[in-house]
């Protein structure tokens, strides 16, 4: 999944933002569908039942969190994305708690404070001018918009329950992703940059098809059936390393002492929030 970060940072070089987000699941849908098509003929009637629920997963998971982290990309580094994309599972808390009546206690709550703040001082890059003046990149706020969709995504994903396997789903999502962006595609293609279909073009489509697309997703769907929403929500904290990594290898980002300040903060935040989680385990 930290590989969409390489996409977010690298591919709008060559591909307009929404562009790569619209065609990139566009070319999902269209690898999946053979394999599916017969059954989800089979399902029509179940997947008449479950559009609206479809239809919003794929905004979300493909549409929101498809297009803002390449928005992001423009004007933010990897690291950064990384580490705000981390504030995702504290949000599946939220939301869990808020729409499906999870408890969250005090230990939670300062968890959620702690790994907020962490995220803020990676937004305002430990300058609390920046605060004041609101004067943030906006591609931070894009990525922690992407958080939010995320969290949107894997609770819904998780709680509402279907009768399609998981192939089905992620193809019909990945439509409905598609589709939800098709839109703000051609508005993009009208009114600000148009899309030049090189080699470059295809390469990033297809690498972010693969890579954070159909495996990726594909993996967190069935790593979240036998663990749930909310402890699923883990493997987001590894974005920090990868997004580091990533960032320092192969685009010469530096490493500056608000990033390390920021990861320990939700780190903290997310060990008090899920606490008990891990020791029911």
């Amino acid at each position: 999944m930290a590989s969409n970060l390489v996409v977010a940072r690298g591919g709008v070089e060559y591909v307009p933002p929404i562009s790569l987000a619209f065609w990139r699941w566009t070319l999902v849908f269209f690898i999946l569908l053979p394999f599916t098509y017969i059954s989800l003929k089979k399902n029509f009637r179940v997947i008449k039942k479950e559009l609206k629920k479809l239809f919003f997963l794929g905004a979300m998971g493909c549409g929101v969190c498809g297009a803002f982290p390449f928005l992001a990309g423009q004007t933010t580094t990897v690291t950064n994305m990384g580490i705000i994309y981390t504030s995702s599972p504290i949000f599946i808390i939220l939301i869990s708690s808020i729409f499906f009546y999870e408890k969250i206690d005090l230990t939670k709550i300062v968890g959620l404070i702690a790994c907020l703040a962490g995220v803020f001082a990676i937004i305002i890059k430990g300058d609390f001018n920046l605060l004041i003046n609101l004067n943030f990149t906006i591609g931070d706020l894009w990525m922690l918009a992407a958080a939010i969709g995320w969290a949107l995504y894997s609770v819904y994903l998780f709680y509402w329950k279907t009768n399609l396997e998981i192939f089905q789903r992620f193809t019909l999502v990945a439509f409905f992703g598609a589709l939800s962006l098709l839109p703000f595609y051609i508005g993009e293609e009208i009114f600000f940059v148009r899309t030049v279909f090189s080699n470059q073009f295809f390469l990033w489509v297809f690498f972010a098809a693969i890579s954070p697309g159909i495996i990726a997703f594909t993996l967190y769907t069935i790593t979240q059936k036998k663990l749930g929403a909310s402890l699923t929500g883990f493997t987001l904290y590894i974005f920090t390393i990868y997004g580091a990594i990533y960032g320092y290898f192969l685009f010469d980002e530096k490493l500056e002492i608000y990033h390390l300040i920021g990861t320990v903060l939700v780190f903290i935040g997310v060990y008090l929030a899920k606490k008990k989680n891990v020791k029911k385990i």
